[in-house]
């Protein structure tokens, strides 16, 4: 049933995301973080309503996320072609 793939791989992220939230002190801010599929049986993440600072402050922290991951391809020895070779 491709729904139920669908649905394990948007638990996997929910989860993922929801450590994340719970490490920034945001998980209150996301109440209705759940995992979904669409009526095509891929997989989704829903956040939710959320209140306006919370998103601002979502997006503060993503912008600042790809600050630090451009600064450090800019840094690698030979390496702005966007490939990555972190392990993490």
């Amino acid at each position: 049933m491709p729904y139920v793939r669908g649905w394990s791989a948007a638990r996997q992220s929910t989860d993922a995301l929801a450590e994340q939230l719970m490490a920034l002190g945001l998980s209150a801010d996301f109440p209705a973080l759940k995992a979904g599929v669409n009526v095509r049986g891929d997989g989704i993440v829903r956040l939710g309503a959320i209140r306006p600072d919370a998103a601002s402050l979502l997006a503060l922290l993503l912008t600042a996320g790809l600050t630090v991951e451009m600064a450090r391809n800019e840094n690698r020895p030979g390496g702005d072609d966007g490939a990555s070779t972190d392990a993490a």
